[in-house]
């Protein structure tokens, strides 16, 4: 994830070694996940398995959100690095979850609660990583901020629910959520097209924004 708001500082020389910013594909890969369970989550798929989603969470959403983050960690990025890592391996966690655990749960509720622990547990990870955005720009920051309330929603949802909740149904507060998950993943792949033109053409196209402040 970019920390300017501009395309990559200057053009390196050929002699050094460098590569491709590996924010737009975790972003792109982020937003695409997303966007799919959010669809579900919002009562947008019902005539669908309801597990559309799944295989894109481990390979794209997943793999190639982890493979930016090994690059933004070669980039030097922490911010990027640990976003992207985090994410990528809440995918893929995601997915084994679902493929591994929720088949065992005894009552549906029981999978509504797992996921009230998981979502709450990286609304905390993106609580600081949100506060942390506002060293980067205007772009990065809306995506943890309207990630942060998705998570909040999803969480509170979950847990709260008398009856469950499962894909492709949904009520409440997560339905609310998957809304925001959408706008979420709008977000993201906005900011993933601006890192795209804006590298290739080595300066800003489509803009970000600045810092929100410095601390």
């Amino acid at each position: 994830m970019s920390t300017v708001d501009d395309a990559p500082a200057a053009v390196a020389p050929a002699t050094a070694s460098v590569i491709a910013d590996p924010a737009p594909l975790g972003l792109a890969a982020f937003a695409l996940t997303t966007f799919l369970l959010s669809a579900i989550n919002a009562g947008w798929a019902k005539n669908t398995t309801g597990g559309d989603w799944w295989g894109y969470a481990i390979a794209y959403g997943g793999g190639c959100q982890l493979l930016a983050g090994m690059w933004e960690f070669r980039n030097k990025n922490v911010f990027g690095a640990t976003a992207f890592s985090t994410y990528g391996g809440f995918w893929i966690g995601l997915g084994l979850w679902l493929l591994h655990i929720a088949p065992t749960a005894t009552h549906p509720l029981e999978i509504n609660r797992d996921l009230g622990w998981i979502l709450l547990a990286f609304a905390i990870f993106n609580t600081y990583m949100l506060i942390w955005s506002t060293q980067l720009n205007a772009a990065v920051f809306v995506v943890f901020l309207t990630l942060e309330a998705t998570e909040i929603l999803l969480f509170i949802g979950n847990f709260i629910t008398k009856t469950p909740i499962l894909p492709p149904g949904t009520g409440g507060l997560v339905t609310a959520g998957g809304y925001v998950g959408v706008v979420t993943a709008l977000a993201a792949w906005y900011t993933s097209s601006a890192g795209v033109i804006n590298g290739m053409k080595g300066k800003v196209v489509v803009p970000v924004g600045k810092p929100l402040f410095d601390l």
